[in-house]
């Protein structure tokens, strides 16, 4: 097979691949640079759905599919009415994402879309990849696929898993607030875990309702289905809905270093490049920012991945995934703290990285200390 060459080439046009590619499509910076997205999938089908929250207005609300300005939180003890205070939160279907993306990569002229399967990536001095029907030659390589190491879970770093199952419901009559969102509902949940549910309208006759957990293990398919029927039924009191869609998923939530499997001439990008806070699962906007933190240390001259991993939060991420892991059923008690005792937009701000010290420390004091000393103790000592 002969080689091409490119000046970068992106491995998997996912959330983060089809964010940096974009970014560096509108940045003048690259128009004479060769830039290569290899995908084994052809990306046309709705395969998950992103939310994020930000204030007022964004670069893809020609996108959303939805947005709310209101919002709740339910547990067994609380009944939380969200503040949002200018904060929308927004609904992206990865379709139209994906179909926006690939069209305005197919019009760039030194942009390249090329379905294939990677076989094996060679960064030591002349970088190439290997693909199932070609190979190629990059100056550098930005790959979102998970490193092996992570599947090896003989060492000391947290593995749980954020999994999910959700259904689009149409009902005969008005039954749903388009304007407001439930964020979380703890209400009902699966066993021991910290699991729960969320609700997301986009009409009075359609919403989303999606079931998730925060554990080590996955649950049976027609477990899922179990607890969102009788979520509907005996909290919603919904009894007459026909189920028009479901997705399904499960993103690994750890404090595993994806970031340091960076080398000279590879970045990886995404959750291989610790793109995504191991304590939320949220990825849309991190990929935004993340992927313009490359562009600005590409054209800088830094190593791209510079000021990525910001230490102070995955130190936060590392003792509650810890107190998950070993003590699943706190879940409920620790979200509905943070809710019950802290404004919506500190929250948001807290989740987005934005907040300073006295700000982290506001949002630490709502928990009880006994769970977090305990997971630091066995951090420290074991």
């Amino acid at each position: 097979m002969d080689s091409i060459n490119y000046n970068y080439a992106i491995i998997g046009a996912g959330c983060a691949g089809m964010h940096l590619a974009l970014a560096m499509m509108e940045d003048s910076f690259f128009e004479q640079q060769q830039i290569l997205v290899l995908e084994k999938d052809s990306k046309s089908i709705n395969d998950r759905t992103w939310c994020f929250w930000e204030e007022g207005s964004g670069k893809w609300d020609g996108l959303i599919d939805h947005a709310w300005s209101k919002g709740k939180f339910y547990s067994s003890t609380a009944d939380e009415t969200l503040s949002l205070k200018g904060y929308r939160y927004k609904k992206l279907k990865s379709i139209d994402f994906y179909n926006y993306a690939k069209e305005k990569i197919n019009a760039a002229p030194n942009f390249h879309w090329v379905k294939d399967d990677i076989q094996m990536v060679n960064s030591n001095g002349k970088t190439s990849i290997l693909g199932q029907t070609q190979s190629y030659i990059v100056d550098h390589i930005f790959d979102s696929r998970i490193h092996p190491d992570f599947y090896q879970s003989k060492d000391k770093f947290t593995r749980i898993l954020q999994h999910f199952k959700g259904w689009i419901i149409e009902t005969e009559t008005d039954f749903f607030d388009p304007e407001e969102f439930i964020i979380m509902d703890f209400r009902l949940k699966y066993k021991d875990s910290t699991s729960f549910s969320y609700v997301l309208p986009t009409s009075p006759r359609r919403a989303l309702v999606e079931f998730t957990l925060f554990t080590k293990e996955l649950i049976e398919d027609k477990d899922y289905d179990e607890v969102i029927k009788s979520y509907l039924s005996d909290i919603l009191q919904l009894e007459k809905y026909k189920v028009v869609e479901i997705e399904k998923g499960v993103i690994p939530m750890s404090d595993f270093p994806f970031h340091a499997r960076h080398e000279a001439h590879l970045t990886k990008i995404g959750t291989a490049g610790s793109w995504v806070r191991p304590s939320t699962g949220y990825s849309f906007k991190n990929s935004e920012k993340y992927s313009q933190r490359i562009i600005k240390n590409l054209k800088a001259g830094r190593k791209p991945s510079s000021g990525i991993a910001r230490n102070r939060f995955r130190h936060y991420d590392k003792l509650l995934l810890k107190i998950l892991k070993d003590r699943n059923e706190l879940g409920e008690e620790l979200f509905t703290s943070m809710f019950e005792r802290n404004s919506t937009r500190q929250i948001f701000k807290f989740l987005d990285e934005d907040t300073n010290l006295l700000e982290d420390a506001r949002i630490m004091s709502s928990f009880r200390a006994a769970p977090f000393l305990e997971a630091l103790y066995k951090q420290v000592f074991t």
